[in-house]
């Protein structure tokens, strides 16, 4: 049976985290729209780390499938997410290259976890 403690390095990762997120929520405070984003992504993070958790421990080949997909599914959200807030920065030739690096990267993951 897998340990369910979490490692030291773990926990000061979410630490930082939490830290970052909580530093990025009072700098942004009264712009609902980047601390939406913030708590979102903080949201997401979680969801993909406790997935990877469950992915690790590998009950069964019906869950290791729901699972992939879960993970797939929160990193094509978290990809899409930081290059909709990248992308209106950047001049339209790199703008456009963001957007077709994000789409590369969901297929690629997709074609990672289900194709091959």
């Amino acid at each position: 049976m897998a340990d369910r403690r979490s490692s030291t390095l773990t926990k000061l990762g979410l630490g930082a985290l939490a830290f970052n997120s909580a530093f990025a929520i009072y700098n942004s405070w009264g712009d609902a729209g980047s601390v939406g984003f913030v708590l979102a992504a903080d949201v997401a993070l979680w969801l993909l780390f406790l997935c990877l958790r469950q992915f690790e421990q590998g009950v069964g080949r019906r869950r290791d499938t729901k699972i992939r997909a879960a993970v797939w599914a929160l990193t094509t959200l978290l990809t899409v997410m930081f290059a909709s807030r990248v992308a209106p920065l950047m001049p339209p030739p790199v703008r456009v290259a963001v957007w077709v690096m994000a789409v590369v990267t969901a297929a690629g993951g997709f074609w990672a976890f289900f194709l091959n």
